[in-house]
């Protein structure tokens, strides 16, 4: 595991940024797993401008996302696909034929996992998986458990995720309570995995996640056992690791 410390959220935005943006250059047609929430909006930001000055080119770049909510049709103001398109797709060269994500309209769970991961086999896999880590060490929707879920699976929402989310609705009672996502085997077999994470509230999960014990009550942990994991984070969020990374 590579580990960037990085000044703030900006300069760790511009960091994620440029190892993006070195894997499209090296494989123009890569496959990017994709990630939403407030953690990667300033890293699209970073790569947005990039490409207005010409210097990146997303023409053939395929993306598959982490998740989607179930329930929320592509237009609503905050499911992923809008999210995406608002921070990246709508303002590079992507072709919107090949950015996927899970089909939030599709009340059929088993239908639209089934149909996910066939996507996401289809496109031969994930060459680099942008993640963020969440407060109680989730990495997309996979709450803490009792087991390590495989692939894309339907997922109720922890009280303490549906609490995070509340600020991007009009109230709590708006906030979907299951989401699809990417389950731990379909994340692990990404041949690179990128995390970011920035804030001092972020710090006890950075901790546990790469500096305790794997286990499925901390989803983020199994990424110790990855090949190739960057993380990408701020003074603030690795605030507690300090003597670990001595």
């Amino acid at each position: 595991m590579k580990i960037y410390k990085t000044k703030d959220y900006n300069d760790m935005s511009r960091k994620a940024a440029s190892i993006i943006s070195s894997q499209v250059i090296l494989k123009p047609n890569c496959v990017l797993g994709l990630a939403t929430g407030s953690s990667p909006i300033g890293t699209y930001k970073n790569l947005v401008e990039w490409y207005q000055q010409g210097d990146l080119d997303f023409s053939e770049v395929t993306t598959v996302n982490l998740d989607e909510y179930k329930g929320l049709p592509r237009d609503n103001d905050q499911s992923y696909y809008y999210f995406m398109n608002e921070h990246l797709f709508s303002k590079v060269n992507i072709n919107k034929d090949r950015t996927f994500l899970p089909d939030g309209t599709e009340s059929d769970s088993d239908a639209a996992c089934r149909k996910y991961n066939e996507t996401i086999h289809s496109v031969g896999g994930v060459d680099l998986q942008l993640l963020g880590l969440g407060h109680n060490g989730h990495i997309g929707f996979n709450e803490p458990a009792d087991t390590f879920e495989k692939e894309t699976h339907c997922v109720t929402l922890s009280e303490r995720t549906i609490q995070a989310n509340t600020r991007f609705f009009a109230s709590e009672k708006d906030v979907p309570r299951q989401a699809y996502t990417m389950g731990i085997q379909t994340i692990m077999s990404a041949r690179r995995i990128l995390v970011v994470v920035s804030g001092e509230d972020k710090a006890d999960a950075v901790k546990a996640a790469f500096f305790g014990p794997v286990t499925p009550k901390v989803p983020g942990s199994i990424l110790q056992f990855h090949q190739d994991v960057i993380l990408v984070a701020d003074e603030a969020a690795l605030s507690k690791c300090s003597e670990l990374m001595a």
